[in-house]
């Protein structure tokens, strides 16, 4: 059996375990990371690049009774001093999110950590496809992923927000649509 068929198996075991009916789509987005984490998959770091306290309430709420790690699996870690516009994307994140949600904010912090990862962002969050990611954004964010009604990769797309924000526009064509590197920029990721 091929390396990546077994970690395949081993995500969908650990998945299996963690997933149960609940009132919240974050549960089972939740459930896809950290099954994929607990094989080694995506980029997220110890604690799903969470605060300890933090992690440990989001397994105490979604997941009582699961033994799942504090460390990541892969041994990932992610650079936070590197990304100097965290608090920005949080912030982003925090005004488009839905208030005063425990949930919102582990997605949030999941998020921003997924963001240090190299691959498209599904992938470095450990979800299993990109329609995953968009479900999860336009549940916990819908008027921020309801502007991505161009298909946009879903971090380029984050990061354009940012720009946007402060005035910034780097792009030195006046439409994406007649720019060369459209298709690195929207489109399917899978």
């Amino acid at each position: 059996m091929s390396a990546a068929l077994q970690l395949q198996e081993d995500r969908e075991q650990i998945y299996s375990r963690l997933v149960h009916a609940s009132p919240s789509p974050n549960h089972e987005w939740l459930a896809c990371m950290i099954a994929s984490w607990c094989a080694g998959q995506g980029a997220l770091p110890d604690y799903l690049g969470l605060e300890p306290g933090q992690f440990n309430a989001l397994k105490e709420h979604c997941f009582p009774g699961c033994i799942i790690p504090d460390l990541a699996p892969s041994g990932n870690k992610l650079d936070f001093s590197r990304m100097l516009e965290k608090d920005d994307l949080v912030n982003l994140l925090k005004h488009a999110g839905k208030p005063d949600s425990l949930e919102t904010d582990w997605v949030i912090g999941v998020i921003v950590a997924g963001c240090l990862g190299s691959d498209h962002l599904w992938q470095d969050l450990g979800l299993w496809s990109r329609s995953q990611l968009s479900a999860m954004l336009l549940y916990n964010f819908p008027e921020l992923a309801a502007k991505n009604n161009k298909d946009m990769k879903w971090k380029k797309f984050l990061y354009k927000q940012l720009c946007e924000a402060e005035g910034l526009y780097l792009c030195r064509v006046p439409s994406c649509e007649v720019c060369v590197d459209y298709p690195k920029c929207y489109g399917p990721e899978e």
